[in-house]
């Protein structure tokens, strides 16, 4: 019986240790997971925690980007203003050289304008070549003209003043010949013959010399002295004998005879 009993406990206690050993094998195999999720949950904490500090340096720097970027475009921007600034003084003093060169060529043209106004030209009058200034030029031509409009009172004036201020003048002889002519319109036959006479006296090689001898003899005619215009008119024929005037002269002189 005793036998029977220690027979039946050792049963019970080799049962009882076959239960025994896989209930504590499982718990230490969840102590281990355990400990495995913990250290799964501090790995993922701290590549969370890695993970925003990382988002947060990026952040940061983004935002450093961001804002480095803004004082770049503000640079960018600046200094485009700054170019057009530049470009629109570079236009302006452009325009402004540009004027003041049209300046200085127009005060150029205008200074030798004036110059010219004084500088001696060549001129041709009566056959004759010679130097004359402007101002003698543009007299002279303004009593032709006054002459050919047939205003004689007015051109005798004009020639009158132009001997008396040019008395070298190249012109002169032309002038005391078409100053005798208004005269002789003027009906002042001696100041005529005084004047073509004095074209004579001065060029007796002027081209208008043989007709001045020959208005002599005209104005003596109109003056009755017939005697002195044959006198005139015979030296005419000697002096100029291959000249119109001569020719006319010989007409006259049968005339008076």
């Amino acid at each position: 019986m005793r036998a029977l009993n220690r027979s039946a406990l050792a049963a019970a206690l080799a049962v009882a240790s076959l239960f025994a050993a896989p209930a504590h094998a499982a718990l230490f195999e969840d102590d281990e997971a355990r400990r495995a999720i913990l250290d799964l949950r501090q790995k993922v904490d701290q590549q969370r925690q890695d993970f925003a500090t990382q988002l947060k340096s990026l952040n940061d720097d983004n935002a450093s980007l961001r804002r480095s970027l803004l004082d770049l475009q503000g640079q960018i921007d600046g200094l485009k203003g700054d170019m057009a600034k530049l470009r629109g003084a570079n236009e302006q003093l452009t325009r402004d050289l540009s004027d003041l060169q049209k300046q200085q060529r127009d005060m150029a043209q205008s200074v030798d304008d004036r110059l010219r106004k004084f500088e001696p030209v060549q001129v041709n009058v009566d056959g004759r070549n010679f130097t004359a200034d402007p101002a003698e030029q543009r007299d002279f031509e303004a009593a032709m003209a006054t002459f050919r409009r047939g205003d004689f009172v007015a051109a005798q004036g004009a020639f009158a003043d132009f001997v008396k201020k040019y008395p070298s003048s190249g012109y002169r002889p032309s002038a005391l010949f078409w100053l005798g002519n208004a005269q002789y319109a003027n009906r002042d036959y001696k100041g005529a013959i005084g004047n073509f006479r004095a074209l004579l006296q001065q060029a007796p090689d002027h081209p208008r010399a043989p007709e001045a001898v020959l208005s002599i003899a005209n104005c003596q005619i109109e003056l009755k002295d017939n005697a002195g215009a044959r006198r005139t008119l015979d030296d005419l024929v000697k002096a100029y004998p291959q000249s119109e005037a001569a020719s006319a002269a010989r007409e006259r002189l049968a005339r008076l005879r």
